[in-house]
Parts: structure tokens; sequence; C-alpha cells
């Protein structure tokens, strides 16, 4: 089976005029289709920097990024983006944005807009695709970016922390409704969080990330139970808690050590 995504002795240097430093050393790493794969670790070891090179936002100094077995030179429909803050435009209405990405890949046909309708009405956001931005809640607004990532049919998703700015009860509704749906969608995600909770709760593995450079220093496979169930429901099985506090100890000895 070809992976979605696959990292091959990925490494890069941030150079700045004063200084050279290593953010990501000789990472491995394959992500299979269908798998929801968090990236967990302390701060600065290198998680955004590893979703920018997937994305093809940031070009590795050394190693090489491949998606579908497909080397990685920019940006690619292929892969989706949702981040922290939802950047939503203002001025066009909760539709215009969700299609926005369909725009700019030139694939807006009738068909995709009754798909983006649909996606929006499956996110409980039915009846607000001509309202604006500003009429939503965080929450809402989150789920309108969810769907402007979905709506081109990406064959990954990488999640850049996005519930972190949103209430606790939000939050855990959101973290049911799209981990629920990329499921349901067959979808490959990658996860950036520094909730160990949430990335125990989501996902089929945890990558524990050690820091200065960024490598793997761990992953944790997520027992089947606490994978089958809800987000919400996984924290209550057995064993997610004694999980959570090994995935803990883990990271703070990471930490100790750098």
């Amino acid at each position: 089976m070809v992976p979605v995504v696959e990292l091959k002795q990925l490494t890069h240097v941030y150079v700045s005029d004063r200084k050279a430093s290593l953010a990501v050393e000789g990472l491995d790493l394959a992500i299979y289709p269908g798998e929801f794969v968090s990236l967990v670790g302390p701060s600065g070891c290198g998680k955004t920097t590893i979703l920018s090179m997937i994305a093809g936002l940031l070009t590795p100094t050394q190693g090489e990024v491949l998606i579908q077995g497909q080397s990685v030179a920019g940006p690619t429909p292929e892969v989706g983006y949702m981040l922290q803050q939802d950047y939503l435009f203002p001025w066009r209405t909760i539709l215009q944005n969700a299609l926005i990405g369909l725009e700019l890949t030139k694939r807006l046909t009738e068909d995709n807009r009754q798909r983006t309708i649909s996606l929006l009405e499956e996110m409980g956001l039915e009846g607000t695709q001509d309202g604006y931005p500003s009429q939503l809640s965080g929450g809402m607004r989150q789920r309108v970016a969810l769907v402007r990532t979905l709506a081109t049919d990406p064959d990954l998703l990488l999640l850049d922390e996005p519930f972190s700015a949103l209430d606790y009860q939000t939050k855990l509704q959101l973290e049911d409704l799209i981990a629920g749906t990329l499921r349901q969608k067959e979808k490959t995600a990658v996860l950036v969080t520094h909730d160990l909770s949430e990335a125990i709760a989501v996902s089929d593995r945890v990558i524990l990330l050690a820091s200065h450079p960024g490598r793997i220093k761990r992953t944790f496979d997520i027992p089947e139970h606490i994978r089958q169930a809800q987000p919400l429901l996984a924290r209550e099985q057995e064993g997610f808690n004694e999980l959570f506090h090994e995935v803990w100890r883990e990271m703070e000895s990471s930490e100790h050590a750098d």
C-alpha cells in the first residue's frame, strides 16, 4: 500500500543573518490511507515546520516529502490545510468563503457547488450560506473553515491546532464532529496539537517529537477500543488515563533531556 504521505530523512534549517537553527532532523514517517495521526511534543520540536513542509509551503533543507508517491515541490490540491484561525473573508458570504478553494483551483462546477452546500448542512450550518462570518460563533466559523478545506476533496488534511482558540465545550463538540466526519469520508489527517488528551482521543497513532532539533522520540499506537469511540467518550475508556500519563512522562523526560 502506497502511503498518502511519506517523509524521508526530512531535515530543515532556519537561517537568519546571525545564526542557523536546526529545526527538524532526519525525520522518517509514513502515513497510510484513512489514518489519523497526531504530532505532539514540547515547544520548539518543529511540529508546524513539519506541516508546512508536507503542505509544500516550506522546502526542506534535506530529505523529501512524498504525497501519493510523488515528490512535493509546492502547494497542491491533494493537501488541505486547516489552521487555528479560520481566515474567513468578512465581505464574502458563508457559501462564498466555503467555495474559495474550488475557485482558486478552477474546479468550481455546479456539482461541486451543490456538494459544498451539502457539506455545510452536514456540519450543522444549514440556512447560514447567505450570511456573513460576523454572524457566526467561533465554533461555527471553524466548521466553515473545515467545509472550505473538504470542498476541494483533498487526499490529506493537515490540522494545525484548529480547536485551540475555542472554549472547552465547543472544542469537544468540534473534535467529535471533525473526527467523525473525516472517518466517515475515509480521509487521512495529520493533527498538530499541544493537548495530549485530544491527540489520544482522535488518533490512530500519536507521534511524540523531541526538540532541538525535532525528531521522532516515540510512537504510540492507540488501542482499538479507544480509537473506535467518539473523542468525548474515548476519554472515559479503560486505559485512556494510563496512556495519557505515559505520553506525558515521555514528553517530560524529553524536555528535561533537552
